[in-house]
């Protein structure tokens, strides 16, 4: 035995202390590691550049709405009805995303407040078969804009989704015009729509709710679009300008009407429900 192991053997080493996996996190923008903590409490904003994370349902709803919201039932749909199956089964997919999520679809809604003023808030959950749109997120829908009529208040709708649910076909189609008619309801009613397009919003959501909005906000950096920049650049033969799809490209066309960053984004959503209710009941 050497001097070095026995000095190192006598010494009163403490044993090694493992580190949890989830400590830290790299911003898939920057690069940069950052503790988990730190970026949670930053509400997943990276705290060097700015990059707005992807959040789920939940956390969405949360920093959003006042304490003491209430979370609308998930609507019961039949499941699988064109017998899907690619490299899984429809409903072995289905299974798979309600175990990694806490919520049983792609679409989840509230009733609650937003510094005191009454709202309804539905979320899509990107982590939630890339928050693609089927008849549970139609039905979950249609069923938040009936809450917002029923309380007489706004429905904000809050979009990720990477289109329409391919296992779905037709049907998840369908859910376009469907969630057309739930808004002219809510026009028909007087009251606001207000959509928050997040990162990323694409294909047949863009298509339909999620630009019809009174009013529309995005956050910075989502991309926002129909169909993808290559799918676009291929069509029409030419190169596209530079943060082409970009929610800053799209407010600086009008094509929204506003980019706000998540720490604003509940004292805006206020600031405008408080403009819009006021000037319903004027």
């Amino acid at each position: 035995m050497s001097w070095l192991t026995r000095v190192r053997n006598s010494l009163p080493f403490s044993p090694k202390r493992d580190t949890p996996d989830n400590l830290w996190i790299k911003c898939p923008s920057c690069s940069e590691m950052l503790f988990t903590k730190e970026y949670e409490e930053n509400l997943s904003v990276c705290p060097r550049c700015d990059h707005h994370g992807r959040i789920g349902a939940t956390e969405r709803l949360s920093q959003l709405l006042d304490a003491g919201f209430e979370v609308l039932p998930a609507p019961k749909v039949r499941e699988d009805p064109l017998k899907f199956r690619d490299t899984k089964r429809y409903t072995d997919r289905l299974k798979a995303a309600r175990a990694a999520n806490p919520q049983p679809d792609a679409l989840t809604a509230a009733v609650g407040k937003i510094e005191r003023h009454k709202a309804v808030v539905g979320v899509q959950d990107f982590g939630f078969m890339g928050g693609s749109m089927g008849m549970a997120v139609g039905d979950a829908f249609i069923a938040a804009t009936e809450a917002a009529i029923a309380n007489k208040c706004p429905f904000i709708a809050v979009t990720a989704a990477g289109g329409a649910r391919m296992q779905e076909g037709i049907i998840s189609l369908m859910q376009m015009p469907r969630t057309t008619v739930a808004i002219n309801r809510m026009r028909a009613a007087g009251l606001p729509y207000i959509v928050v397009l997040t990162d990323p919003t694409t294909g047949g959501v863009t298509a339909s709710y999620a630009m019809l909005g009174d009013i529309q906000i995005a956050e910075p950096g989502a991309l926002i679009g129909f169909a993808g920049q290559r799918v676009i650049q291929d069509t029409i033969r030419e190169k596209l300008p530079e943060g082409f799809q970009r929610a800053e490209y799209l407010h600086a066309h009008g094509m929204i009407d506003m980019v706000v960053k998540r720490h604003e984004l509940k004292a805006t959503l206020a600031k405008t429900i408080g403009y819009l209710m006021a000037a319903q009941a004027a």
